[in-house]
């Protein structure tokens, strides 16, 4: 499906959202066009099943992503808001392998219309997020551009403030933040921190203090013990 031709794409695309737009918004997505993509869904999901490494999984989930494209993009611009297995989670896919950004145009949707995700995940999709995006920060996949992963995670933030969560999965959240905006002040100097970025430094200090109240167990006394002197360095030296 990923190699389709431009009209079999688009045909796909206004199928999907004719099916999409047909059902009740918080209602549940039917028909036979769904029922194909709950299928070849099933038959993918075994394919990965069968596979022990988790790399190799994520792997796999790259490759099979563009065959589920135009679904998603049909979804996006005709759903009412009904509930669709497969596209949520295709969403947890996106974050999987590590598609940010169409992840969080997905997420924004799915949170919009409070889609739940399928009984084989044992999270909302709120909680999840909060998690995942932390976890691509903290173990490197969104580390490589502190800037980026700082507008990332506060879009996360944004998109899940009203949903409830544990305190633990919010707190590691802050603390990717929060990390995050160290990172772009050690991209400038690594010890001292101008006149000019102090604002950034203690926006990241907030959000440590905020992971540290949400759970004292996530590890960022020692940051927020850096920070404090190097806030204080700089605002000495004005």
């Amino acid at each position: 499906m990923g190699n389709q031709s431009p009209a079999l794409r688009h045909r796909a695309r206004m199928l999907a959202e004719r099916t999409a737009g047909a059902a009740a918004p918080l209602g549940v997505t039917t028909g036979t066009a769904y029922e194909m993509m709950l299928y070849k869904l099933a038959d993918d999901r075994r394919r990965l099943k069968s596979i022990q490494s988790v790399e190799r999984k994520i792997e796999v989930k790259a490759t099979l992503l563009p065959d589920y494209a135009q679904w998603i993009d049909g979804v996006l611009a005709g759903g009412k808001g009904a509930q669709d297995d497969v596209f949520a989670t295709l969403l947890v896919w996106h974050i999987d392998t590590g598609e940010y950004e169409r992840a969080l145009v997905m997420a924004e949707y799915a949170l919009a219309h409070k889609f739940t995700l399928p009984d084989t995940y044992s999270r909302d999709i709120a909680t999840l997020m909060l998690d995942e995006f932390a976890e691509g920060f903290l173990h490197g996949k969104l580390a490589a551009d502190p800037q980026h992963a700082t507008q990332v995670l506060g879009t996360v933030e944004q998109l899940t403030a009203a949903n409830d969560a544990p305190d633990q999965a919010r707190a590691k959240l802050h603390k990717a933040i929060g990390l995050a905006m160290i990172a772009v002040l050690d991209q400038a100097d690594d010890t001292d921190i101008t006149p000019a970025l102090i604002g950034l430094a203690e926006q990241a200090m907030t959000h440590l203090k905020r992971a540290r109240a949400l759970s004292e167990s996530c590890g960022v006394k020692k940051d927020m013990e850096r920070l404090e002197r190097r806030i204080k360095r700089a605002a000495d030296s004005k």
